[in-house]
């Protein structure tokens, strides 16, 4: 399996996306250069499960970057190894058209279901971590800020149920009573079935603030708040900081997130999403067996699956599971070290996205540098999507600032996981 690097001749500055489908997407990555930078040709070879040698052109640019506009402020929610949302949005504008719906089998925190109702798709998503729920249903119906304090003002933050002592390494007391009231607050308006929106804003906020490293989490200092580090590491993290859990205003700290996360959403905003928000699909479930998900219903696929065993998904949402009541045990994320074992599941999820996908419909499939960039998945994928019936149509390489063109393919930037997106588009 190699890659052959061959010069491409400038191209005149690129015409704004499609409003609709007609173009070329292989045209349109070649005639990319709007950060300042021409397209870059290769062909990416690899073999399908039977030996049959493939062949599938491979752009590379930087076709989204930071200097882009900032995303919308919804999609500030914290949640590990995730994409831009510049990815999705990429694909989304130039293989679908307002109305059709887009899908995420690994939502996550629901980077592409967001995207698309912001640009007025039908989200779909599916996941196997209840969490995913959480994060995502709230943001398809966000509330007022005064409607948020309204309600915060009604829940009773002396009714505490639970309150571990082992929690007592991240909160003070009396933080953790607010935390503990909340979360009883939410599971039993969730369990009596009068849980609305609202409930559901309050939950997703608590979730992104219960720990972090700064004073806007209920937290004591501790790691970023995409993961949660064990009850053992935050003592000696307590230790070496000579830190106590201050208290914090739970109240005030939602209050605050849910202002950052609404900046973006202006009427119109809310608009676009309330046309599609009744029509979005989200199921819990193995992204190889959804029969929520009609066949033949989705135009777009746009997803990143879990790396092997890089992220340990389990391990970073133990204490989000804690607060919303579920046994993070019990989510059988995949997880798996082998390669063929990886792409044996892979081609589990390619086959039901055959199913789910209309004729013409795309895959863009974004698969990161593993074992240090000595591991290519988007080459291990390929096979995959073939031996579920689907085309192989090109490997799309958004090349950042940090790794430059010409050393894209097997960056060594002296870290480890994903160093560039390497998005493979597959055709039904």
């Amino acid at each position: 399996m190699s890659s052959e690097i061959l010069e491409l001749p400038l191209f005149p500055p690129a015409s704004p996306p499609p409003a609709r489908r007609h173009g070329n997407l292989a045209d349109d990555l070649a005639a990319f250069c709007e950060f300042g930078e021409a397209t870059r040709l290769l062909t990416t070879r690899s073999a399908t499960f039977e030996g049959s040698p493939i062949e599938v052109p491979t752009y590379v640019n930087e076709y989204w970057t930071a200097r882009q506009r900032q995303a919308s402020s919804l999609h500030e929610v914290s949640y590990r190894a995730c994409f831009k949302p510049q990815l999705p949005r990429f694909f989304i504008e130039r293989l679908t058209v307002a109305g059709e719906r887009v899908y995420d089998p690994f939502m996550g925190r629901g980077t592409t279901p967001i995207e698309a109702a912001l640009l007025g798709r039908v989200p779909v998503g599916c996941d196997i971590n209840p969490l995913s729920q959480t994060f995502v249903r709230p943001r398809l119906r966000p509330p007022t800020l005064g409607e948020v304090e309204a309600r915060l003002k009604l829940i009773p933050l002396d009714d505490a149920g639970e309150c571990p002592d082992e929690l007592l390494v991240f909160y003070h007391p009396e933080t953790l009573r607010q935390i503990s009231a909340l979360k009883k607050y939410i599971l039993r308006r969730r369990s009596d079935g009068s849980v609305d929106a609202l409930d559901d804003w309050i939950a997703l906020v608590s979730l992104n603030r219960l720990t972090g490293h700064s004073a806007g989490f209920f937290s004591v200092y501790t790691l970023p708040p995409n993961q949660a580090v064990s009850v053992k590491s935050q003592l000696r993290i307590n230790a070496k900081r000579n830190q106590v859990p201050p208290v914090r205003d739970t109240r005030k700290i939602i209050l605050k997130k849910s202002k950052q996360l609404l900046g973006d959403v202006t009427a119109g905003v809310r608009g676009t999403l309330a046309s599609v928000a009744d029509a979005a699909l989200l199921v819990t479930s193995r992204s190889s067996e959804t029969p929520q998900i009609p066949s033949g219903s989705v135009s777009l696929v746009v997803t990143s699956p879990p790396f092997l065993d890089v992220v340990q998904y389990d391990a970073d949402n133990w204490l989000r599971c804690w607060f919303l009541g579920v046994d993070s045990k019990s989510v059988n994320i995949t997880m798996l070290k082998k390669l063929d074992q990886w792409q044996e599941a892979m081609t589990a999820v390619f086959r039901e996205l055959h199913r789910v996908l209309k004729p013409g419909g795309h895959v863009a499939f974004e698969v990161g540098e593993v074992h240090g960039g000595k591991t290519k998945l988007e080459e291990a994928v390929l096979p995959c999507g073939i031996a579920a019936g689907l085309e192989p149509v090109l490997i799309a390489i958004n090349d950042q600032e940090f790794t430059k063109t010409a050393n894209c393919w097997g960056v060594d930037n002296m870290g480890k996981g994903t160093n560039t997106n390497r998005i493979v588009v597959f055709k039904k």
